[in-house]
């Protein structure tokens, strides 16, 4: 591709960089923005969007353009990952999503393990219609990127409040599900700016932040410069497409689907955020070894770590406060006229709506 576009090595590493910019920023406000819009609708357009974005990178023939295409496909890619994690959250009770998102992860995995047999197969297509190879693997996987975003306009569903291929008795019994749970929220709730506001004051937030950040920094710098990596040990550039395999984690620990959602965007946009650094640590003048590269990497990896060391620890604490009534909260009226820190409300069904994973009958999951 450098060779093609007539682009230097530092121009390659601005034009991966570009990338994560909008990837990251657009995650958060585009988890609000599915709380309004059908996951069918949405999703299915980022998809076909996403698709669009990649095809026409392809054709690209310079450097301009390339820092264009990869800024808007950041742009279309952004929301997808991050909704449909919390699309999971709304379908499935607590105990049921971890397998779940594990699914999605491992489908995340394997489909980069096919991307780099079809790379490997597609590089014998060089010179195939006056394209290079590198054009027509965006070329083709953009076009079945497309193919699948309009399907998925009938195959995705929406979320179990609204969605029309369940029958009242069913709905009715998705949302019970969810609640004995204790996903209150699951009917569903309007966008309000106290649980945006929640999410952002949370210390759960900036904990799962450091510790996405700590998984992303691996996972992108493998996924961008392992085949280069691996070229300087001698292979040529189709098996080292063969090792480039992705691994992703994310975790959830609150109620109240609007904050879920944002807490979601925020952890996931700024763990991302860190591709900008991955991005630019396997410079050339670290070649052959890249033992400054690989340093960074295993720091973040250290971030990893101490991050879930530092949630569970919390987390522990805390549900041990509940476990000894320090978090109870009044239901009903006060007999002494003392008011109570927890909150004071009518009913128990009330305390957990307004207080969510904060209510003393919530256990954090360890």
């Amino acid at each position: 591709m450098e060779v093609d576009l007539h682009i230097t090595d530092n121009q390659y590493l601005i034009a991966l960089t570009i990338f994560f910019v909008p990837y990251s920023l657009i995650e958060p406000p585009s988890n609000v923005l599915l709380k309004r819009l059908p996951p069918r609708i949405y999703l299915s357009c980022m998809m076909l969007l996403w698709g669009i974005m990649m095809t026409v990178q392809g054709l690209v023939s310079n450097f301009g353009g390339l820092m264009g295409m990869r800024f808007l496909l950041g742009l279309c890619e952004g929301g997808l990952f991050p909704g449909v994690t919390y699309y999971l959250s709304c379908w499935y009770r607590r105990a049921e999503y971890g397998i779940r998102i594990a699914f999605f992860f491992c489908a995340a995995t394997i489909s980069g393990a096919f991307g780099g047999l079809i790379a490997a197969a597609i590089s014998d297509m060089n010179g195939v219609g006056g394209k290079t190879a590198w054009a027509w693997i965006f070329l083709i996987q953009g076009f079945v990127t497309i193919i699948v975003g309009v399907m998925s306009f009938w195959i995705v569903q929406d979320f179990p409040a609204t969605a029309k291929f369940l029958t009242e008795e069913e709905r009715e019994l998705v949302l019970e599900r969810l609640q004995e749970m204790d996903s209150f929220s699951a009917p569903g709730e309007k966008i309000n700016l106290n649980s945006i506001i929640d999410s952002v004051t949370d210390w759960k937030t900036w904990v799962g932040v450091i510790i996405y950040a700590g998984v992303e920094v691996p996972i992108y710098a493998s996924a961008l410069f392992t085949p280069s990596i691996i070229n300087q040990l001698g292979y040529t550039a189709t098996p080292a497409n063969l090792l480039s395999v992705p691994v992703a984690f994310v975790s959830n620990n609150v109620e109240g689907s609007l904050k879920r959602g944002v807490t979601l965007g925020i952890v996931i946009g700024l763990g991302n955020l860190n591709g900008i650094v991955s991005s630019n640590i396997y410079r050339a003048q670290y070649q052959p070894w890249y033992t400054m590269s690989h340093g960074i990497v295993l720091l973040y990896v250290l971030l990893i770590f101490i991050g879930t060391a530092v949630m569970m620890f919390l987390l522990k604490r805390e549900n041990d406060a509940r476990d000894r009534g320090e978090r109870n909260e009044t239901i009903g009226a006060q007999s002494d006229g003392a008011k109570n820190p927890n909150g004071t409300f009518g009913t128990v069904q009330e305390a957990k709506l307004a207080k969510g994973d904060y209510w003393s009958g919530f256990r954090y999951t360890l």
